[in-house]
Formats: C-alpha cells, sequence, structure tokens
C-alpha cells in the first residue's frame, strides 16, 4: 500500500465509505446509460422531472425508462404519420444540447514527466467546458437508436467526437433478450457516468480502462436477476486501419488491430431496498513502454477487472452508492514485463435531493496504485485520496448553477527516480459554473 496522509476528522469518512464498499460484496442490477435528454420530455410533452430527480440523475421512474428502450407506450403517436405501418420516422428531427462552463481555481499543475517543466494556471475560465448535441428516437417495436457528438470538451475546441453511439433491439427473435451494437461504456452497466451530479468524475473507472469501446452487449432479466453480457473490441473507440493488403486505397477500414476481444459481464439484483452487483471483465490491452511508461508497447497483455458495486435510497431524496475495482494488469510494463501489477480503487457518494432547487452531492475516490507504486511511470499517478462536495441550485429544470470543492488528502511526493512521477501536486479545487441542457 502506499502512503497516505488523512486529516483526522476524516477518519469517519472513510469509514463510511470502506462501509459501503464492503457491503457490495453480492450481486447487481442497473444498465441506464442515456444522459441528460430534453429531446423526450418535447416528444412525449412531459416535464423532465418525470424522469430525474435533478438533472442529470435519474429517478425510478427514468431508470424505467431507460431500460424500456428509452420509449413510453404511445411513442408511435408521436411519430410522423405517413400512412404507413412499415415506416416510423421522427416528427421533427429528435436533438437536444448539452452545454457546461465553469470557473476553476485549483492546485494541480501540468508537469512534463520527462524534463519537469512546468505549466500552471491557478485560476482557470473553462468555458464552454462542454458542449454536445445527443439525438435518440424509435425506430421500430424493438428498436431504438441513441448517440451523441461533442463539439467542445476541455478545451478541445474545432474537434467533434461521437462518444456514445449505438442501436438497441430489445427483444431479438422473440427471446427476451436484449442487444445493443455500437459505441457505449463498459462502466454504464454499474453507475453511468453521464447522469452523475458532481464534477468530479468517477475516476476508478477511467483508470481501469472501462469506459467507452465498441462491441455488443446482450442483457437478460431472470426474474429479480438481471444479467448482462458483451464483447468489444478492447481498444477503445478512436482506432481503425486501412485494409491495404489486397491492393492500393481500399475504401473500408478495421476499427480493431488484433483477434483479441474484451469479455465483460455484470450479474445483479436487489436485496430488499439495496441494488447489488458483480461485474468482471477479461482482455487484452498494450502494455506501456519508453521513460515514464509514455509510450504504447508493441505487446499485448493480459488485463482482468472485478467489481463490486451497491446502491439504495434512504426515504424518497438521499441516493448511496459505492463502488470497488480490483485490476490485474500482467506483464504490463516493458521496464519488468514478467512481473504482474495489482491495483484496485473506487467510490463512494451520496446525493441529497433537498428541493426543487437545491440538490448537494458528496464523492470520495479512493485509488491505490499497488505494484506500480514506485515504477518511476506515470501509472504512480493512480494513487488519489479525495472528497467532492457539490452544492446544485437549479434555476430550472434543466438550468443549474453549481458549486463545487474538491478536497486532496494525499501528500506531495518527490519523484522516485530520473522521471517527474506520482502525487508531485496536490489536486484540490473549487470550481463555480452553469450546466444546462435544453
Amino acid at each position: 500500500m502506499s502512503q497516505r496522509n488523512c486529516a483526522p476528522g476524516f477518519a469517519i469518512v472513510i469509514r463510511f465509505a470502506a462501509f459501503l464498499l464492503s457491503s457490495a460484496s453480492l450481486l447487481a442490477l442497473s444498465t441506464q446509460s442515456a444522459s441528460a435528454m430534453p429531446e423526450f420530455a418535447r416528444r412525449y410533452d412531459i416535464t423532465c422531472a418525470a424522469c430525474h430527480s435533478a438533472f442529470p440523475r435519474l429517478n425510478k421512474f427514468g431508470e424505467h425508462f431507460a431500460d424500456n428502450n428509452m420509449r413510453l407506450p404511445n411513442w408511435k403517436e408521436t411519430a410522423d404519420q405517413l400512412g404507413d405501418d412499415s415506416l416510423v420516422l421522427p416528427a421533427y428531427p429528435p436533438l437536444a444540447i448539452r452545454a457546461q462552463g465553469y470557473v476553476q481555481a485549483r492546485d494541480g499543475k501540468s508537469i512534463d514527466p520527462l524534463t519537469g517543466a512546468t505549466q500552471s494556471a491557478s485560476t482557470d475560465f473553462q468555458s464552454p467546458y462542454l458542449v454536445k448535441m445527443l439525438s435518440s428516437a424509435p425506430l421500430s417495436e424493438n428498436i431504438t437508436y441513441y448517440f451523441y457528438v461533442i463539439f467542445a470538451e476541455k478545451g478541445g475546441n474545432g474537434e467533434a467526437l461521437l462518444e456514445d453511439a449505438w442501436f438497441r433491439h430489445a427483444d431479438v427473435f422473440g427471446s427476451g433478450i436484449g442487444m445493443q451494437l455500437g459505441q457505449f461504456q463498459l462502466s454504464d452497466l454499474m453507475f453511468p457516468r453521464e447522469v452523475r451530479l458532481p464534477f468530479q468524475d468517477f475516476m476508478a473507472y477511467r483508470m481501469a480502462g472501462i469506459t467507452y469501446d465498441r462491441g455488443v452487449l446482450f442483457d437478460r432479466a431472470l426474474g429479480p436477476i438481471g444479467i448482462d453480457l458483451g464483447l468489444t473490441n478492447g481498444n477503445g473507440i478512436k482506432d481503425n486501419l486501412s485494409i491495404n493488403s489486397p491492393g492500393f486505397t481500399r475504401p473500408d477500414r478495421m476499427f480493431d488491430s488484433d483477434n483479441s476481444k474484451t469479455v465483460f459481464g455484470r450479474i445483479g439484483t436487489e436485496i430488499g431496498p439495496v441494488s447489488v452487483g458483480l461485474f468482471g471483465a477479461s482482455g487484452k490491452q498494450r502494455g506501456a513502454a519508453g521513460p515514464a511508461g509514455l509510450t504504447t508497447s508493441s505487446r499485448n497483455t493480459d488485463k482482468r477487472v472485478v467489481g463490486l458495486d451497491a446502491s439504495g435510497q434512504i426515504g424518497g431524496n438521499v441516493h448511496w452508492y459505492a463502488q470497488y475495482l480490483w485490476n490485474s494488469w500482467d506483464g504490463f510494463l516493458d521496464i519488468d514485463p514478467a512481473r504482474d501489477y495489482r491495483w484496485d480503487g473506487g467510490f463512494a457518494g451520496i446525493d441529497w435531493i433537498a428541493n426543487e432547487n437545491w440538490a448537494f452531492s458528496a464523492l470520495y475516490n479512493y485509488d491505490d496504485a499497488g505494484d506500480l507504486a514506485g515504477t518511476n511511470t506515470v501509472y504512480e499517478g493512480i494513487d488519489m485520496n479525495s472528497l467532492s462536495l457539490t452544492a446544485s441550485y437549479y434555476f430550472m429544470r434543466n438550468v443549474k448553477g453549481i458549486v463545487e470543492v474538491n478536497v486532496d488528502f494525499l501528500s506531495k511526493t518527490a519523484p522516485t527516480g530520473p522521471y517527474f512521477t506520482g502525487h508531485l501536486t496536490k489536486e484540490s479545487y473549487i470550481l463555480f459554473g452553469f450546466d444546462t441542457a435544453f
């Protein structure tokens, strides 16, 4: 275990987080993945509050809507009436926009791992932080599509990136099995990042590499148990290669670079008021090479992830959730390819929807670099121990102001070798801004 310093009074928070994480030692349920989508409110002539307890967090009805292939029973009545039972078209282009802008003051800096050259801005205007367009509509009795395109994110102006983009068939061959094909996040089987209330991310998902990938996902309910099983390429959503072996300038592309696929799944249920689940993934990933592990290796290495999750409600307006992940990266670093690396982490959070105008959230992220600690690679930076406190004020159902404070409980560390890696600066911050969907 790597060294950590913890504020004295924070021991209570750690015990609470540990309790939530340990309570996830059984099996689980929850598959909704759609982000805030005001288009659904327009189509079905309902308020956003029907699906969201506080935008973008889904309530029970919103979860049911997502599980029901993102449609209501009267979905055909909302389509264009063309007199052709074999043609279903939306009555208008089903589009929505989500936009965010923030001002942030922080401790974190940009440090070159090789030279130590540092750039920093203790105050930062991060606007627009995110601008994306979303679309979804039923296409047949069982088929629905969903996608969103990011026009700007985290300073990446002038870029367009398609993240979630999939088709879903709710009942393949009348078997009761649902099938989703396209781009999606493996972590959506537990807690979808797109519908979280805090600005701070569910960091264990990002570090474990179980966010966006291309693949297929099957789901089936067996009484009180939900089962999800899928395959993905295992190399994310940006890679593609020319198919040039038959000859010059062929039109198709390969989205995968090898024959291996990542197998993943989740089994879950509800035990009284608590949803619990077990997640697993096994596949290949490229190793890390070069100075500080910054270069992608040519080697495929084995990767395994096991996760436990739990969530529930206290009364009608307090929601809690917790996630634990164990990771095995066999032979990951080229500096010692015979060594296997284990690390673990997770998060625990609570959202209190106080009333129509106010929501308050706490999110605790804890990750231990384990065997990657002391390797003098950027993967030492997996270490994390922070608490984020968020207050959201809703000017309207779909327009909120956010204030968030993140407190970093790790001590700064000195480089362990020739490279500038590890927890070189604190990552505390305070953030103000707006988040809206329309």
